[in-house]
């Protein structure tokens, strides 16, 4: 069993045991990290797509291919594991892709791929044809935009509902909350949020209850979209920006946001994210700041991927770095190893710039 850690991909896996294989979006490709024999520690056991910048890694669970949707660089897949890729990117308008996900339907296995500038596409033949979904863009735009240049708005997270894959929740980075009912055909903004939206995660067991991480905070529906409030603030000790949330699958309870001190900003400037990763056991309402577990506190780097592998009588956690480091918990999160560093930056966009030794 394989998964994949990677900025703009899935982050939450169900698996019959510990996966031996972890493949990583980095800024110079993909690495596949492996489990030594006997489960003692990790090895980078071979890097491929060295020449691409890769933002998301999508693993389609009933066909095995292998997705990679990288920066300026379109998509491409695989069909053994990542050892040959080839592209898939025909009828696909943008190339510079940020956000990979997948739904079960009625008629079989759709692919969404979503980019900079902000659109999202589907594919329902494994990436060999694209069509975009057009009405993505028939809300009011005019204030889609991103802090760094070019000043562009992405099509950051990609999630549906868990009972009803036509009801999609697409997160624009800078632009807010998209949400169709009908499969993309049409979309309305999602008022009550900061636009800075990060992530959409839903509670599997109760999906009106809602999380969003946003640049200021953590914001949570309990009634499907319709009411928010904001539970975390500029201020909270887990930190002022979360992007990361995950959640187990079957304790949707029990929780884990990895989130800067401060926004990107603050991180060209300072040279420091002062990164944490936190949990909680009550969905959400109160968080614990891991610490003295073996992941140094207020890290300078950023978190850029993090993940989740629920695999019966325990789970693993997978978290990396904007300066090439992964971090791993078997055990639920009780206990941090670093598994593996020097590899090149885990990175949306130039994020890892902030962390460049001069």
């Amino acid at each position: 069993m394989a998964i994949t850690l990677s900025h703009g991909g899935p982050t939450i896996y169900r698996s019959p045991a510990p996966s031996r294989q972890v493949l990583v979006g980095t800024i110079e490709g993909v690495v596949c990290l492996e489990r030594e024999s006997g489960g003692s520690g990790w090895r980078a056991a071979r890097r491929t797509l060295t020449d691409k910048h890769i933002h998301a890694l999508l693993l389609e669970p009933e066909s095995g291919t292998l997705f990679a949707g990288s920066k300026h660089g379109s998509i491409v897949a695989s069909s053994d594991g990542g050892a040959t890729w080839e592209r898939r990117e025909d009828g696909l308008t943008q190339h510079n892709v940020y956000s990979l996900a997948c739904a079960r339907r009625a008629g079989g296995v759709r692919i969404f791929a979503g980019t900079e500038p902000a659109h999202l596409f589907f594919s329902d033949d494994l990436g060999r044809n694209w069509t975009e979904l057009p009405a993505l863009r028939s809300v009011d735009t005019s204030k889609w935009s991103f802090p760094a240049p070019p000043h562009v708005a992405h099509t950051k997270h990609i999630n549906f509902h868990p009972g009803d894959p036509d009801m999609l929740f697409i997160g624009v980075e800078q632009g807010g909350l998209i949400k169709s009912t009908d499969a993309g055909k049409t979309f309305r903004a999602v008022p009550g949020m900061d636009d800075d939206v990060h992530r959409t995660l839903f509670n599997p067991m109760n999906p009106e209850r809602i999380y969003i991480t946003t640049g200021i905070g953590m914001y949570v529906s309990s009634d499907g979209d319709k009411t928010w409030e904001q539970w975390t603030d500029l201020k909270h000790e887990i930190g002022g920006y979360p992007d990361l949330l995950v959640l187990h699958p079957r304790q949707p309870e029990l929780m884990f946001v990895a989130s800067a001190e401060k926004g990107p900003g603050s991180w060209r400037r300072e040279r420091y994210a002062g990164s944490r990763i936190s949990r909680s056991t009550d969905g959400g309402k109160t968080w614990q700041v891991l610490l003295n577990r073996g992941l140094p506190d207020r890290l300078r780097t950023a978190f850029e991927a993090m993940c989740l592998e629920d695999w019966g009588t325990s789970f693993s956690l997978f978290a990396a770095t904007a300066t090439g480091e992964v971090w791993c918990s078997d055990d639920g999160g009780e206990r941090w190893d670093e598994i593996v560093s020097g590899l090149a930056p885990i990175s949306k966009g130039d994020h890892y710039a902030a962390f460049v030794t001069a």
